[in-house]
């Protein structure tokens, strides 16, 4: 018979975890192949299916599986691999070096079939993930037999599985087509983040997401300097921002949301996207807390995720329902805001409606998904069990259930985990592949940390400068003199600039890795206004390698970054020794002597007040001509007329620090 089930689930108490949060004490849910088809009485379920196989449920509690509104599954290789800081430090100092050195095909499967063994113990039927080589991931997912909303990541810059986001958006595309209709994965597109988008970007991906009609999915307004950066950047908040360049377009899941206003959740209500909420994540990196309560009041469709498990660290969904709801409780001080029933609701049917999949899963009705789980609760933990309320029972799973306490798990129709046995995966062998790829990413760690270049290169990509650079530097007393100086027919004067430079050194414990320089540079006018502003690292070896006759100086090479972060983020990242500042008014000139180029630098340093200095410099790559312009900038001094003034042998941090 068409409508004739192939299997029943009994005697079980039944939370549905429909719009009516529909109860049954003594529940019965039939389903054929993948589908459910009656929901009822126990009695009256068998008495409509006499002759179907059953399934005693033993008075278990049968809910709808766990929905993970947002991860990235393949991070459980990176677990524990750096806690304890900054979201930016923890990102861009850590997580994207790695990922950049190991991420692959093979990373992305093995971190997702231990994810998928991990979601499966702890509940979870269906989750959304967004990372790199997203068709792998969706593999590895349908292998193990989770669904998911899958999204290919598209970034402004390159990333592990591809050059630029055009290749991205390429790789998206076809994977999208590729998986349409799949009974188990719906493919996506992920734009990461504003900050990590070009206008270019937001755009294309959500034309892609609506061209295929699936879903997209980002992150929106995870720190408050995020939002900090957008306010001052382009004059507006991020869900505007974005608004603007067309993302609702598509049907968005926004993940985090920890920082937006009510006039940006309107806008979401009204684009009706779907949020994720990640409260360890966003307490574990200090980025706050989501205003749930706020968003529940007005609609939202909002889900619960645990974010990728290297900032989490586990994929317990137990534990963020329960944290979601007292985080809340917490943040409001109001003991009856999202209540356990609805916290219940945010990981089950409103997490799969914000990721516009609740036609499909979320919750145990006629003709959804039968993804489903058997909780036990006749446990010490959990007992007494009071009946009087019939809300009691939300919160017995909310307040005092364990993810351990899952038994069964069954995603579309099949048998996932029973009685707490696998069936779709070998854990003790994903470990043991797990340690392999550990030890690779301790030693490659370990070699980077004991050199600030490599850090330095890790993050911001620094060129070698120029082998050597001579110098001459000289106290001087009246700065008009040398001034007067350069207009002499000798110079050729190609360009002049004022600079208002604010230094910040760091020093480390072994002398050999030199120091390194935060340098924000003011470009000032003829009158005295910025008109631009520099920001660079620069990373010098020992300050001295030789010197020639007149205290002329040969510096050793010198790595050279833009700056594309905070001082804090880079005292963090980089965990200096000691540090020292330096305020100096820079006039530099650049100029021809004999047909040689120079630098001519007028400084009066301002903090700490050690008055006037000249220096002269050159670079070079070759020792023999250092040897060379060493003679010049010699005769150099002299035409300045500061060849009898005192000769200074340190930089500026020497000088201070000696």
């Amino acid at each position: 018979m068409k409508n004739h089930p192939d299997l029943l689930l009994t005697n079980a108490i039944l939370l549905t975890m429909d719009e009516s949060f529909t109860q049954f004490d003594n529940g019965a849910v039939a389903i054929r192949a993948d589908t459910i088809i009656a929901v009822g009485n126990t009695d009256e379920i068998i008495q409509q299916f006499p002759m179907v196989e059953k399934l005693d449920c033993g008075g278990k509690v049968l809910l709808p599986g766990l929905v993970n509104a947002h991860t990235h599954v393949p991070m459980t290789l990176l677990r524990g691999l750096a806690d304890d800081l900054r979201l930016d430090v923890w990102l861009l100092g850590y997580m994207m070096p790695v990922e950049r050195e190991f991420v692959s095909p093979d990373f992305v499967r093995l971190g997702t079939k231990i994810a998928a063994a991990e979601l499966i113990r702890t509940g979870v039927t269906c989750f959304a993930d967004m990372y790199y080589f997203e068709e792998d991931v969706a593999r590895a997912t349908a292998e193990a037999g989770l669904r998911a909303l899958c999204a290919q990541t598209v970034l402004k810059f390159p990333t592990p599985d591809a050059h630029s986001f055009e290749e991205s958006l390429a790789m998206a595309r076809e994977f999208i087509s590729n998986w349409l209709n799949h009974p188990l994965i719906v493919p996506s597109v992920a734009p990461h983040a504003p900050y990590t988008c070009t206008e270019e970007i937001l755009r294309s991906t959500a034309a892609l997401a609506a061209e295929y009609d699936v879903p997209l999915h980002t992150h929106l307004a995870e720190t408050a300097i995020e939002v900090e950066n957008m306010i001052g950047a382009e004059g507006m908040r991020v869900v505007p921002y974005v608004e603007r360049h067309n993302l609702f377009d598509a049907k968005v899941l926004a993940a985090h949301c920890v920082h937006v206003e009510d006039n940006e959740m309107y806008l979401l209500r009204h684009y009706k996207a779907g949020v994720a909420h990640n409260p360890s994540s966003n307490l574990k990196l200090a980025s706050g807390a989501a205003p749930i309560s706020r968003m529940i009041e007005l609609g939202l469709k909002v889900g619960i995720g645990t974010d990728g498990p290297a900032s989490n660290n586990d994929l317990d969904m137990f534990e963020e329902i329960r944290l979601a709801s007292l985080l809340a409780k917490g943040m409001t001080g109001d003991p009856t805001t999202i209540p356990a029933q609805t916290a219940l609701a945010m990981a089950t049917r409103l997490g799969a409606e914000a990721m516009h999949m609740g036609h499909i899963t979320g919750s145990i009705e006629v003709g959804k998904r039968a993804d489903l789980i058997l909780v036990e609760v006749n446990l010490l933990h959990n007992s007494p069990f009071f009946q009087r309320d019939p809300h009691n029972r939300y919160a017995q799973i909310v307040y005092a259930s364990k993810s351990t306490d899952v038994s069964d798990v069954m995603v579309n129709g099949k048998w996932l985990m029973r009685d707490h046995q696998l069936t779709t995966l070998d854990e003790e062998e994903l470990m043991v592949a797990a340690r392999e790829y550990a030890k690779k990413i301790d030693v490659f760690l370990i070699q980077r940390e004991e050199s600030i270049l490599s850090k330095l290169v890790a993050i911001e990509g620094a060129t070698e400068g120029e082998s050597f650079e001579i110098q001459a530097k000289v106290r001087i007393t009246d700065p008009k003199i040398i001034r007067e100086a350069l207009g002499r027919p000798e110079i050729e004067i190609l360009y002049h600039r004022h600079y208002h430079e604010y230094d910040t050194y760091f020093q480390f414990s072994d002398p050999r890795q030199g120091r390194l320089r935060y340098r924000e540079d003011e470009y000032l006018d003829a009158m005295g206004k910025v008109i631009d502003v520099r920001y660079r690292l620069t990373l010098v070896g020992p300050s001295r390698e030789d010197r020639f006759p007149s205290d002329v100086l040969l510096s050793r090479s010198r790595y050279i970054a833009p700056a594309t972060h905070s001082l804090r983020f880079y005292r963090e990242y980089f965990n200096p020794e000691s540090e020292q500042s330096i305020e100096k008014q820079r006039l530099r000139w650049r100029i021809l002597f004999k047909g040689i180029e120079f630098y001519v630098n007028l400084d009066e340093v301002i903090q700490p007040d050690l008055g006037y200095f000249l220096e002269v410099k050159s670079r070079t790559w070759s020792r023999r001509d250092a040897e060379l312009k060493s003679e010049m900038v010699s005769e150099l001094l002299e035409l300045l007329s500061a060849s009898a003034a005192e000769s200074i042998t340190q930089d500026y941090i020497e000088i201070i620090s000696p």
